[in-house]
This record gives C-alpha cells, structure tokens and sequence, in this order.
C-alpha cells in the first residue's frame, strides 16, 4: 500500500455495500499506473475531510482545531448521511484540486470568445465539473460577418464543437462528460434548436432547454395565437418565422422582416408561426425524445440573488443551479433514510440530528469553496464573491417508504415540503452564523438578501436538489427526490458493465413478511413494478409505487413542494408511460408553469433506445 501526504482515517472505515465499492473502485479512488486500486474508501473520506478541515486555518483555527473538524467532517462523510459532489470525493488532496461540479460559461458572439470558451470546456470537463451555457448571444444562420464579409454558419455549427470537445475529453476522465445547452425561445434559430436532438446521434453529452419568458407563456395559455416574433440578437431586428422554410437549411434571409410594431393583417397571419405552434412543437420532440426540457427563465432571475450583477442566462447540465456567467458551485446531499427513527415499531423523523448535520454541511460546503483549485481562473472571483453552494438531499423515496408514505398522495407532497422548508431554514441559519463569525458573502451589500430580506447570510444561495446520481449508490439511497425507478432493476455505468440494485428497505419488508424470493425478484426486474403481483400485500404495494407506478401530476407536485424552499432550482425527471400522448406532455408542462417550477424536464419511457436503468 502506497504512502499518502494526508493524515490516516480520523475514525471507523464507512460500511458501504458491494456495488458502493464498485462505484468507488471504478471512479473514485487511486489508482497506480497498473489501474490498481492503492486508497481504500476510508482513505478517500481521510483524503477529502482533511483537505476541507485544512479551510478552516483560514479563519483562525489551530492545528488542534483543525483536526477537531477534520474528524467531524470525517465522521459526517462516512456515516452516509452528508456526501458532497462527485468531483470533491475524486479530486482532492490530488493534483487537478478541482471540487465543484458545476459552471456556467458565457458564449459571446465572435470566434476568439467561442473558442476560449471551448478551451475552458476542455479544462472544466478534464477535472470532471459539468458545464451549462446560453447560445443565445450567437448571430443567426447566414448572418452577416463584417470583418469577412461572409455569413455565419449559426450557433448549432458552434455547439457542435462543445460536444466534440466533451467528447474528446471524456475518454480519459473520471466521470461521464456533462453540458447544458440553452436558447431563447426568441433567437431566430430556435426551429434548429428545438430539432436539434431529435436525431438520438447528435449532442449526446448535451441536455438542452428552451427558455421561455412569462410573457410568451402567458400568449401560450391565453390562446397561443399570436405571432412568434424572433430577435437578430446582433442587430435587435425583429422577423416571423414562415411556416414554408426548411428547419434544416433555413437562415436569416428567408425570414420575414418586421417593421415598426406592425403585423402582417390577419388574412396573411396564417403563413407564419404562431406561439402556439412553437410550444406544440416543443412538446411534440420532448414527448419523442425526451428533449428541450423547458426552463422558466424569468422566473429563475426573481431568485437571482445578485441582479446587479447581471440577468441569470444558463444552469448546470442537470438544471438545478442557475448561475451567472464564470460561476460556479459545489453541491452536496443529505441521506434523508439516516434521520428515520423507530419508537415502537413507529417511523417518525430525528429533527434534532436533521438539523445538526444540515448546520455542519452547510460549513463543509462553505470550506469546500476556500480549498478548490478552480482550473478556470476567470471563476475564482466571482464565485469567491457570491460563495453559492447546492445543499440538497437524497434517499427521499426510501424516507417515505420507511415513513410508509406513498409518494403520489397529498401527504406525500405535503411531507415534501416540511423536510425541504426545515432544511431551507436550517440551512440559511447556518449560514447566518458562519456570515457574523466570517463576514457575509463580498457581494451581499448590493444583493436581495439585504435590500430585500434583510439577513445576513455567508451565502449567495444556499439549497438546490442535485439528482445524487452516482453518490446516492455509495450511500444506497434512492436518488434525488425522485421515486424508486423500480425495486429491482440494472444500472449501467460509465466502463460499460452492469450492476443489479434491490432496493434494500423493500426486500427487508419482504422478507420479513415472509414472501420474498428470487422468483419475485425476477417478476419485479421484468415488469418495474409490483402493483399487478399478488402475492404482495396491498398495503405494501401502495407503500412501495416506482416512477411509471406514479401519474405525472404527482411527480410535478412533489418537484413544486420542493421548490417553495429552494435558492435554486430542483433537478427532477417527470416520468411518463411510453404510451404517453403529447397531450399529457402539454398539459405536464403547463401545470409546472402553473405550480411554480423553475423548469421541467420529461422523459417518456423506451423514447430512446439506451437508457441507464433498465429491466430484465
């Protein structure tokens, strides 16, 4: 076993399952030049605390004091009640030192700007963070260049080059390549934009939304009759769409050009789009393919907690955390199952403990920022400035079958949003004592949080919730907030191989009632679900429902229950049957607006031919 410059594991080694171990040999931990594992977990956590713990010297702590926290955050870490983002657990005490997994990186209109943003891709994606940018400073399709006298092959050309970047990184990373792409709905390119992914081929390092105004969605559902009026973000000039043009080849020239405020008359209104048209064909490739999502950009910026820095254009890849050009942020979840306690064989949660690791998290994420190696420097600043981090949780559909809650019921939203509003305020309290022992955050005098909440806060924003895809499988916990996507199922990974996951809560119910075999495993991993299998109570089959068990309004009430108490946003997939019709798209769509989402994203099921879960 190799030496390592950190200090050995401060307590017990994690109790972790075998396909935690799997996860944690494949990504995480060190290997030689032989690709053999030479860090064991306990190591891992060690290598990450003491770097976080190292934070703290920064604010006054002794050596004495410094190791104090490093055994707290030793312990919050290997309990698998708290872990922070992938890129914490794989870089630090390392070489690269990178710790967040999410930025934003602005693509201004000339070649020098998109092509140091492609650089910067390459440096963010090579230390395994996730990267979101907005497209829609891009001059449109055959738009004039002044400096050649030619015309512009438009932004999709340009995003072409930041997936192939991610691409060409990927293969020697730690961890799948990740980007959003965003455009206006108002850019003249948006037909492109919008079909862009409907070939499965193309952008698959790439999620994408559309980004839609109130005002445009309220012409949606007034009527959706009104013209769709695009803007040349270069010149301010105003066009229509014709319905005639090829999405494909279309440019600038072949649109119609507006002048002053008038529109065409009625009789000549039909031969352009309509917003209405334009939201149907959203729905219509999202329930083809399960992309744009849709992100509800103003009222992203009614959040922005510095606006006088600039108007939020962009998220991370996943859509949780808006952040402003050159920003960036670290996340970090808490394993809701650890706070369930039994008094007499009744459920219930542990606030006190809750709320205790919420407190220590929050300053873990807080240190998180002092000790990443940014390898963008233009990022440093801004995100010294605001210090944003993502607190978040996991295990929530496991909490509530412990709890014996059913996920689609009022009780469940409602339970949703207690936990979240008590994390919410919890969170913001930590934060406020960390702001009067250290100071707020550089930019909070010009902030919303004094001019319109008047708290002082350490800062920017404090909650998210992350999809915890891959740490959830080290603390064998439900992902996100999502539901169970079935209790038993496959999961592929990022070398290719294949795991089995049960989940752990159901089969211990099972087999404690006594009808738990590998028969109905194999019954499970088939259907998905266990609604149609008999020998399976009632009572548990209304307990234990999985994603497509669940009517897509349940899981946008439940993403609205967690938003009402999040800085940001909250990452989640509305699930629907594969015999789903655009209809049920359009109205799921319309309800979150409606419900106060900041964005939604839909997958129909088998709309695409790999997925990373699947059945027997």
């Amino acid at each position: 076993m190799a030496e390592f410059d950190i200090p050995p594991p401060p307590g017990p080694a994690p109790v972790l399952t075998k396909n935690a171990l799997t996860i944690l040999q494949s990504r995480y931990l060190i290997k030689d030049r032989q690709d053999k594992c030479i860090e064991t977990p306990a190591q891992m956590f060690s290598r990450l605390t003491s770097l976080i713990a190292e934070a703290e010297a920064k604010y006054g702590a002794q050596t004495d004091e410094i190791k104090g926290w490093h055994r707290r955050f030793y312990d919050l870490v290997v309990s698998l009640k708290f872990l922070p983002n992938s890129p914490a657990l794989m870089n630090a005490n390392r070489p690269n030192g990178m710790l967040s997994a999410c930025f934003v990186l602005p693509v201004e209109d000339s070649i020098e700007a998109i092509f140091e943003a492609v650089k910067q891709t390459a440096l963010i994606q090579k230390a395994g963070g996730g990267t979101g940018f907005c497209l829609d400073k891009l001059r449109p399709t055959g738009d004039r260049i002044a400096s050649s006298g030619g015309t512009t092959s438009g932004p999709i050309s340009f995003w072409r080059v930041f997936s192939e970047t991610t691409d060409a990184i990927q293969q020697g990373a730690f961890r799948r390549g990740a980007n959003m792409g965003m455009m206006t709905v108002e850019h003249p390119d948006i037909l492109k934009f919008l079909h862009a992914k409907q070939n499965l081929k193309a952008f698959t390092n790439f999620n994408i939304s559309v980004k839609i105004t109130d005002d445009w969605m309220r012409q949606v559902l007034k009527s959706g009759r009104a013209l769709h009026i695009v803007k040349n973000p270069r010149t301010q000039q105003r066009f229509l769409l014709p319905r005639r043009i090829n999405i494909a080849t279309y440019t600038i020239n072949d649109l119609h050009k507006l002048t002053g405020k008038k529109v065409p008359p009625s009789r000549v209104a039909r031969q352009f789009y309509t917003v209405g048209d334009i939201w149907k064909m959203v729905v219509n490739c999202a329930h083809k393919t399960g992309e744009p999502g849709v992100i509800f950009i103003d009222r992203i910026n009614r959040d922005n907690p510095t606006p006088s820095l600039g108007r939020i254009e962009a998220t991370n890849p996943c859509g949780e955390q808006p952040l402003l050009a050159f920003e960036a942020c670290t996340l970090g979840s808490i394993n809701l199952t650890k706070f369930v306690t039994f008094t007499d064989g009744k459920a219930d949660m542990n606030w006190p403990a809750l709320a205790a690791t919420v407190k220590l998290a929050v300053r873990f994420l807080d240190d998180t920022i002092d000790v990443c190696n940014y390898p963008v420097r233009d990022t440093v600043r801004l995100t010294q400035a605001n210090r944003k981090i993502g607190l978040g949780v996991m295990g929530f559909a496991d909490c509530l079958f412990l709890l014996g809650i059913p996920y689609d019921s009022q009780q469940g939203v409602e339970f949703g949003e207690t936990i979240m509003g008590f994390i919410n305020e919890n969170a913001r309290k930590a934060s406020t004592e960390l702001a009067n022992l250290r100071g707020p955050f550089p930019n909070w005098n010009e902030s919303i949080w004094r001019t319109e909440r008047n708290r002082k806060v350490r800062n920017a924003a404090i909650t998210c919730v992350a999809p915890t895809g891959t740490i959830s499988i080290i603390a064998d916990c439900s992902c996100g907030i999502e539901p169970a996507f079935s209790l038993v199922f496959v999961r592929r990974i990022l070398s290719g191989s294949k795991m089995l996951q049960i989940n752990p809560i159901f089969k211990q119910i099972a087999e404690k009632a006594g009808f738990y075999s590998k028969d109905l495993e194999k019954q499970i991993a088939k259907a998905g679900s266990i609604q149609k299998i008999s020998q399976v109570p009632a009572k548990i089959r209304k307990v234990f429902k999985c994603a497509y068990d669940i009517k897509p309004e349940w899981h946008i009430k439940m993403q609205a229950a967690f938003q009402q108490h999040c800085d940001a946003a909250v990452s989640k997939t509305i699930n629907f049957r594969e015999k789903a019709t655009p209809a049920a798209v359009d109205k799921a769509y319309k309800l979150a607006y409606q419900l106060g989402c900041k964005g939604i994203t839909i997958y129909r099921r088998h709309s695409r031919r790999r997925e990373p879960m699947s059945l027997y």
